[in-house]
């Protein structure tokens, strides 16, 4: 299983042999697809919503909105989904970005003295315009957080969809009980636990999918100028990576934590404490996607820096030729 894990993210996550960059993206169109259908069902539990709050029945009001949320919860799964479609669609066009500037670069820089590119090794670190450098001679090892990245989003994302599809499922059950007036905390809490659970590992998976374009952008760089023989420079790992690497830890943690006590309120008898954990569950459920988003934000501000400091890269290779 270990050798699926690692082995499948690299297959969906290179161009075919010979891929023209020209080509159209099927993970594009894919990732819009997905989009609009996760859009279409919001609307459903929209439109749903306002008839049930016109609706007088409060048995089939409770019903309404206990499917309605499953609902919900699925057309942002689907969304999200979606991105991640798309974001591995980026991590193909890299590499086909890797493979062009990699075979016109050579012809576009110029000749280095020697002593020059000696000069250049010896100094080990530099400082440039977007921070701190390593130099050395070859390409840089991936760093563990690239490699745990690029083994895990497919997993999670699998995972994270499962999750909420069962938490959909859940959800028609706790809607039907709700209809025959024998609804308990039960369903209902499967429902918003294993579904916020879901959210939180595609988010997760969203994550490392972000985590694998900054370990192929690094990667790609070493390799570009390794092949060219100047010293390979790469950035070190900014601040904002570091805090996103603990926003994502965070919000996992309270993803998984909200729902170990969603388990615990859906096995309990304790009304009154049910009724008290439900009362905080919400707004710490959202917190987790909230920090995992923050996340989100701080990588891809990461990756705006990354590719800066590879363009500055590129025009002191052409302009120096080291």
């Amino acid at each position: 299983m270990a050798t699926i894990s690692t082995a499948l993210p690299r297959t969906l996550t290179r161009p075919r042999p010979n891929a023209d960059y020209r080509s159209r993206s099927g993970h594009r169109t894919l990732g819009i697809v997905l989009g609009v259908i996760g859009v279409g069902l919001a609307t459903i539990t929209l439109i749903a919503n306002f008839a049930a709050a016109a609706a007088v029945d409060a048995t089939a009001t409770a019903a309404t909105l206990a499917w309605s949320f499953g609902l919900t919860t699925t057309a942002f799964a689907t969304i999200k989904f979606g991105i991640a479609v798309v974001l591995v669609g980026i991590l193909v066009r890299l590499w086909l970005r890797v493979d062009s500037v990699e075979a016109a670069l050579p012809a576009l820089k110029q000749d280095a003295e020697p002593a020059v590119v000696a000069a250049a090794l010896e100094q080990g670190a530099a400082v440039t315009g977007y921070g701190r450098a390593t130099v050395t001679v070859d390409e840089p090892r991936p760093l563990l957080i690239h490699r745990m990245a690029q083994a895990l989003w497919a997993p999670m994302l699998a995972m994270g969809a499962m999750a909420v599809i069962v938490g959909l499922i859940v959800s028609f059950v706790w809607s039907s009980s709700a209809a025959d007036g024998t609804a308990t905390a039960t369903a209902a809490a499967w429902t918003q636990g294993l579904q916020f659970l879901g959210e939180g590992m595609l988010l997760g998976g969203i994550s490392f999918l972000l985590g694998s374009i900054l370990a192929g952008l690094r990667s790609g760089g070493g390799q570009v100028q390794a092949g060219l023989g100047v010293p390979v420079l790469t950035l070190r790992m900014p601040v904002t990576a570091k805090l996103f690497v603990g926003l994502m830890m965070a919000g996992m943690t309270v993803s998984i934590a909200q729902f170990v006590v969603y388990l615990w309120a859906a096995t309990s008898t304790d009304a009154v404490g049910v009724a008290a954990n439900f009362a905080w569950l919400g707004p710490f459920r959202e917190l987790g996607l909230g920090l995992l988003l923050a996340g989100i934000v701080l990588a891809l501000a990461t990756i705006a820096r990354v590719l800066g400091f590879q363009f500055w890269r590129i025009t002191r290779i052409i302009e120096t030729g080291s």
